[in-house]
């Protein structure tokens, strides 16, 4: 069954109504925040100022996300980018007890046998930094630019599904926003409605 606008399989599916998730909105600065990722270093978005950044929630378990990690896509983008000097800094906000709460060593243990080349998966079980974002899917995304202001939040691409194949067709709307930045040029659409699974918060 193809799964677009609805997930009754999964009863997963989140979008967003607005076109401005709360606690972020385009052109201002990006909250600061402190996370640990999965080898217990810390990282501080302020840190990374002076470079572009990429926030992707994520979720191993999520049908969406598995969409995009298993087909290769997210690695790709993770790679061509980072290369570019990009920051991309993965973020799982699911709670303990709830799907995609697994401990460090095991999700270190996907992103090895996944590929992965993401700059850190950054955990943040007790919602705080997904809050403050507005995070409600995974993958949501959100590009901050060196000054640490917000260039784009929204979804991944313009395929609200979880067929493989309709990666191929799809507009990615963060590889054309970050070619778009890092070209010198502004950034045509800033703000989209994100899909997936919802964030799996504390209950």
């Amino acid at each position: 069954m193809i799964i677009r606008n609805l997930c009754f399989g999964f009863g997963l599916l989140a979008l967003s109504a607005g076109v401005a998730l709360a606690g972020v909105e385009v052109g201002q600065p990006a909250p600061d925040f402190s996370l640990p990722d999965t080898n217990g270093q810390s990282h501080r978005l302020s840190e990374y100022k002076g470079k572009y950044v990429v926030l992707e929630w994520y979720n191993p378990d999520c049908p969406f996300v598995r969409k995009h990690y298993g087909s290769g896509n997210m690695q790709a983008l993770q790679k061509e980018f980072t290369a570019k000097g990009v920051v991309w800094l993965s973020i799982d906000s699911s709670a303990p007890g709830q799907e995609g709460n697994y401990p460090a060593a095991k999700l270190n243990e996907m992103a090895s046998s996944q590929g992965v080349a993401r700059t850190a998966l950054l955990l943040d079980p007790d919602g705080k930094v997904g809050h403050e974002y507005g995070a409600k899917t995974t993958p949501d995304m959100y590009i901050i630019s060196p000054e640490g202001k917000l260039l784009y939040e929204g979804a991944i691409d313009n395929k609200p599904s979880t067929v493989l194949s309709d990666i191929k067709s799809a507009t990615n709307y963060v590889k054309v926003a970050l070619d778009s930045t890092l070209a010198g040029k502004s950034v045509g659409q800033t703000v989209t409605r994100p899909y997936g699974c919802s964030v799996k918060y504390a209950q």
